[in-house]
């Protein structure tokens, strides 16, 4: 008979989503108690009050999933009510995450990401990005990183992330080909992505930095409702149809509970290097108007650059390629922006709720 091992459970038993709650039973503290003695599995399942009329669902859940572990031959769940709520920290070492987000895609969102916290990073935190693009990474690319992370035996088969310019990094784009499509549904996507944090060795980090895929749909609230995110940096371009899809994203937040530390406005304008002359081409403004009308921080503008692009191509961004230059300066600015915010207490991490109105 095989051995049956505490954390073959508990890793099995995060399957089992409770649906009030959003999160996996054994990450929002349900689970204690765990015994195990000659095939037969048995673990206390605490619930809140409002998940009752999902109990038998939640049992039956729990006992399918144990019963394909090799080796269980009964399974006991002992239920009881009104859990300590201790919930097992999802990424434990990391004090702050701040996700980047826009309403739309091909508004530079990845770009701003990864300066950011290379920014951050430079103004003496540790720091880590997460590209939770499971559709589209582009972190490995722009960053300038390859290969494949190392699962370390020692840590609990915990993985290594990858490391580039004195910041962590974890992305699906290092377990895939390039050219390979992610034909996923949401929930699996919610799924990586809370594999992505739980199954990493993150270590001790200031700030996690997630880049969040585009939109407003069923991924960015699964990603909402699972991680305890400080806050979140929405990013956009000045022209109007990038604005409609900023308010759409405000509001999505704001049901979700989760604070917007600030607006930026990227694709701000083109200054010519040759001559000077300055065109707005997506028109100018309208972002740091939105923020005004919205009641949110604007952290700052960030110019179009073929600089900025030119680096990001290269795989070495521009705030380590050209520190000194205006645009480095600029993101620097904006993380300094940031990080005021979130010591004035408004990214206090908090697992959100959906609310329906």
């Amino acid at each position: 008979m095989s051995q049956v091992s505490e954390p073959q459970v508990r890793d099995a038993l995060r399957m089992v989503v409770d649906p009030v709650a959003g999160r996996d039973i054994v990450s929002a503290g349900y689970v204690s108690g765990i015994e195990i003695h000659a095939g037969e599995v048995a673990f206390q399942l605490q619930f809140r009050p409002e998940s009752a009329d999902y109990l038998k669902q939640l049992q039956e859940q729990c006992a399918q999933v144990l019963g394909a572990i090799p080796g269980v031959e009964r399974v006991t769940v002992n239920m009881s009510g009104n859990p300590q709520q201790q919930a097992e920290p999802l990424i434990p070492g990391v004090k702050k995450v701040i996700a980047v987000a826009s309403g739309k895609g091909g508004v530079g969102k990845s770009t701003t990401t990864m300066n950011l916290a290379l920014a951050l990073q430079q103004l003496g935190a540790k720091v880590g990005i997460l590209d939770a693009d499971i559709y589209g990474p582009s972190l490995p690319r722009m960053m300038g990183v390859h290969g494949i992370p190392r699962m370390e035996a020692e840590k609990g088969q915990k993985v290594t992330p990858m490391e580039k310019y004195g910041v962590k990094i974890m992305s699906m784009g290092f377990f895939m080909p390039e050219d390979t499509p992610m034909i996923w549904r949401g929930p699996m996507v919610g799924m990586a992505v809370e594999q992505l944090l739980r199954d990493i060795d993150w270590g001790e980090l200031d700030y996690l930095v997630i880049d969040l895929p585009p939109g407003t749909g069923d991924a960015q609230l699964t990603l909402t409702q699972k991680v305890p995110l400080s806050g979140v940096v929405i990013v956009s371009t000045p022209q109007d149809v990038a604005l409609a899809d900023v308010r759409k994203g405000i509001n999505m937040f704001k049901k979700v509970e989760v604070p917007v530390l600030g607006i930026i406005e990227n694709m701000s304008y083109y200054l010519c290097t040759e001559c000077g002359h300055r065109a707005e081409i997506f028109s100018h403004g309208g972002a740091e108007k939105e923020a005004a009308n919205s009641g949110m921080t604007f952290l700052g503008h960030i110019p179009i650059s073929e600089d900025i692009r030119k680096d990001s191509d290269a795989g070495k961004p521009i705030v380590v390629a050209r520190p000194d230059s205006p645009q480095a300066q600029q993101y620097l600015e904006i993380a300094r922006n940031v990080v005021s915010k979130l010591q004035d207490g408004a990214g206090a991490p908090k697992m959100p709720k959906i609310v329906i109105e």
